[in-house]
């Protein structure tokens, strides 16, 4: 039988289990998707040892950037992006060849481009973490220019205490690329002012549980087009059985 899996710390959120079991179940495919708790990157060369039916891997927070030291190949899309959340795993007689793809790019795209107007010019990405540069690069690829948003000062960032309403007015697509407003703490929301926001904004959360998360909640009530990232998890999803399978 041939293993799937996702390696990341913690998982207890995991949605990529039950998606991928359930489509194995559904379409009669002899194999079996399993989440492989790592506390640091070292331990997948473990992993990769103990499961020799692997042929491919999700990966996820805090990894997505960290495994790229491990893999022969980066596809040229996860290279500028600087991260990778899909590896394809290749068995040559005893050496095993990684190669690593970036599937969220593929799910975000095809998510938000519906929801884009010709007066979406210019992004605000909160966060700066593996998925917050896949967003970026997406967001560009649609003729949008992004902005990354921090606590902290650092180049090419915007801070949260600078951004007015003006901003909001101006970079009026903005994506929650961050874990503010995740279950159980469902009562937390990135600091913007939302008193601003009006029906030509999208807020855009990468965040699925809840359904509909503080920030989209606010955004919504003041007339926002607003999008949780379930549909950009199963795009992702289906584009990560076709690297495994093959596809360049």
């Amino acid at each position: 039988m041939d293993k799937y899996g996702l390696i990341g710390y913690p998982l207890g959120h995991s949605f990529s289990i039950g998606y991928h079991n359930q489509r194995f179940a559904d379409e009669g495919i002899n194999a079996k998707y399993i989440n492989f708790e790592i506390s640091n990157i070292e331990q997948l060369i473990e992993v990769l040892s103990q499961n020799p039916e692997l042929k491919g891997l999700n990966v996820t927070i805090p990894y997505k950037e960290k495994v790229m030291e491990y893999l022969d190949y980066i596809s040229p899309e996860a290279r500028a992006i600087g991260a990778v959340n899909v590896i394809r795993v290749i068995h040559e007689g005893k050496k095993i060849v990684l190669r690593g793809y970036n599937s969220d790019v593929i799910g975000f795209t095809q998510s938000i481009e519906p929801m884009l107007e010709s007066y979406h010019k210019k992004a605000l990405v909160l966060g700066t973490g593996g998925a917050s540069k896949a967003v970026a690069y997406g967001l560009k690829s649609l003729g949008i220019e992004p902005v990354f948003v921090s606590r902290y000062e650092r180049p090419g960032t915007i801070q949260y205490q600078n951004i007015t309403p003006d901003v909001v007015k101006e970079y009026n697509v903005i994506v929650n690329c961050t874990p503010l407003g995740m279950f159980p703490k469902v009562d937390s929301c990135p600091d913007l002012p939302y008193e601003a926001l009006d029906d030509r904004n999208i807020l855009y959360d990468l965040i699925y549980n809840p359904d509909e998360t503080l920030f989209m909640k606010k955004g919504a009530e003041r007339g926002a087009a607003v999008k949780n990232g379930l549909e950009m998890l199963l795009l992702q999803a289906f584009a990560s059985w076709e690297y495994w399978n093959g596809k360049e």
